[in-house]
């Protein structure tokens, strides 16, 4: 899943071509008629010329014939009064030349978002962090899963401070014997009674005192066993942990954790660790399986979605990562809502 970082506009004149070279990979999710219609009746059409190389033009390029074979497509057309705007999910490649061409009298406007396509990066296993730094309980990508065992556990993701990673890090079963062994300091004793406030697990003490009746209720809340509710749209939610305070709206910046699977359990994307992946609710930043699933949630709440194609990335896919009609499960945590 690609990261919005600013917004993004082109307007082009009609009648008239345009080549554009994006300084950064763009998204387009919105093309539209300007405001002030030069023809009220005509017909306006969008094209988009691309740069179409293969790997035998790449071999017989030399520094005489440097120009790129373009192929032409039609993006969308208008009709005044009747269809004035349509969504893209269009991207156009940094440093790719292209050419917009206005077939028609009326001025378009293009919108979008500047975009960091996260997802097509390698892992960096060079890093100096430790093999449980980014331990949330989920399999391995290259593992097969059921995924119906991906509600299992209620408490999936684990926000750690970077002063406290190591003191709170889950110890490796080889550990868990000496570590269990140990006598607890008053400064640890203290340091698990908030944990305990902030999560509602709870936490290893030599104290016999018992959680007030409000831990209680919270921690049964939490461990309430939530139906799967499906939309209408085939959208299939299930919460698996109710967080505290407003519900997500429309027109909202929601920062999330989040990681996605196939429906055979192997992970394409993932947003465990670092900067939230953040986006605005219900205008078109990311696919409507997200914009529909993730309204209505709170701070601290956890939901498995399971997204139809057509809520995702549809017959095409995203390869290499997504085939096309694929159905796709995130996992996901709400951090911020803005």
């Amino acid at each position: 899943m690609s990261i919005a970082l600013a917004a993004w506009g082109l307007d082009l004149e009609g009648g008239e071509s345009t080549k554009y070279t994006p300084a950064q990979d763009i998204k387009i999710t919105n093309v539209a008629l300007a405001d002030v219609l030069a023809d009220e009746k005509g017909r306006t059409v969008l094209k988009l010329s691309i740069p179409l190389l293969s790997p035998e033009d790449d071999e017989d390029m030399n520094e005489d014939d440097d120009e790129p074979k373009l192929q032409t497509v039609t993006i969308c057309s208008f009709t005044p009064g009747k269809i004035e705007q349509a969504h893209t999910e269009l991207i156009l490649l940094e440093d790719e030349d292209y050419k917009f061409e206005v077939v028609g009298k009326n001025k378009i406007s293009l919108a979008g978002y500047y975009i960091d396509q996260g997802m097509n990066q390698p892992p960096d296993y060079d890093s100096d962090g430790s093999e449980d730094e980014h331990d949330l309980r989920f399999v391995s990508s290259d593992v097969e899963m059921d995924p119906n065992e991906l509600d299992s556990d209620a408490s999936r993701f684990e926000e750690v401070d970077e002063e406290e990673e190591k003191s709170l890090k889950r110890p490796r079963a080889s550990e868990a014997s000496t570590e269990a062994a140990k006598p607890l300091s008053k400064a640890e004793k203290k340091k698990n009674k908030k944990q305990k406030l902030q999560d509602g697990t709870a936490a290893a003490s030599g104290d016999d005192t018992q959680p007030a009746k409000t831990d209680d209720k919270k921690e049964k809340k939490e461990k309430k066993d939530h139906p799967v509710k499906e939309l209408p749209s085939g959208l299939k939610i299930k919460d698996a942990k109710i967080g505290t305070g407003p519900m997500a709206k429309k027109g909202q910046t929601i920062g999330m954790r989040y990681i996605g699977k196939l429906a055979n359990g192997k992970k394409f994307d993932s947003n465990t660790t670092g900067k939230p992946f953040t986006f605005r609710l219900g205008a078109s930043e990311v696919i409507k399986g997200w914009d529909e699933g993730i309204a209505g949630m709170q701070v601290g709440g956890e939901r498995i979605l399971t997204v139809p194609p057509a809520l995702g990335y549809g017959k095409r896919g995203s390869p290499p990562e997504i085939p096309g009609n694929a159905t796709l499960i995130f996992e996901v945590k709400c951090l911020s809502i803005k």
